[in-house]
């Protein structure tokens, strides 16, 4: 099998859906209303053995919206200052762009037909994407609309964890409090908890029916 029918098979893996995690920080609950700050977005790969790894990361921050809120009770959970000189933040449509524009390319070369957004909570973080691309009217959201895998279900299921702390420290993975709560380090992680979950059911011995799908 070549190195493009191995990056094929993770579309058979997930009936055409290109896995990418994101993460979210923002400026309260309300994804109509509070401010979407910061966005990371972790690509998902599939190996030769049909294990996941994470891929690469692509990241900005976002200027708020006219008009939107910014809950200082968030702020100073997540430490992000909205008017820091040295973010380099983007508008929202710019940031969509910046981060939907790879998530395309890698859904074209893994023979996928559309991405699905995996996150902890997932609901939330799409809800704000969602916000945001209607606010802007972008016309190329590449993540399906409603249906997600969170990975505080699969985190329960595997290891009896819900808090993401918690789930990837079960996992095995190294966690540093003091990096938590930036988009980047929070999807990065959940990248490595969603891989390792997947990987370990990969290597139950349980029966695969994707494997029978046939990639040309």
């Amino acid at each position: 099998m070549t190195t493009l029918q191995y990056s094929i098979a993770i579309a058979a893996r997930f009936r055409g859906f290109l896995p990418v995690v994101v993460d979210v920080e923002t400026a309260g609950f309300d994804a109509s209303a509070d401010a979407l700050l910061e966005i990371a977005a972790v690509i998902i790969r599939m190996d030769a053995e049909g294990l996941l790894h994470p891929a690469e990361t692509h990241s900005c921050h976002v200027i708020p919206f006219p008009g939107a809120r910014l809950d200082p009770k968030a702020l100073e959970f997540n430490g992000i200052d909205p008017d820091h000189p040295f973010r380099m933040a983007l508008p929202e449509k710019e940031a969509l762009k910046h981060i939907f524009s790879p998530i395309h390319k890698a859904i074209k070369a893994s023979g996928c037909n559309r991405s699905i957004l995996v996150g902890h909570n997932a609901f939330f973080d799409l809800g704000f994407i969602n916000a945001a691309v209607k606010r802007t009217s972008f016309k190329r959201n590449p993540f399906h609309p409603f249906s997600t895998f969170d990975t505080v279900s699969l985190a329960g299921l595997a290891f009896g964890q819900t808090v993401l702390a918690r789930s990837v420290e079960a996992a095995g993975i190294a966690w540093d409090g003091n990096q938590a709560h930036s988009a980047i380090y929070d999807a990065e992680k959940t990248a490595e908890l969603f891989c390792a979950i997947v990987n370990r059911w990969q290597n139950s011995g349980l029966d695969k029916p994707w494997e029978t799908v046939k990639v040309p």
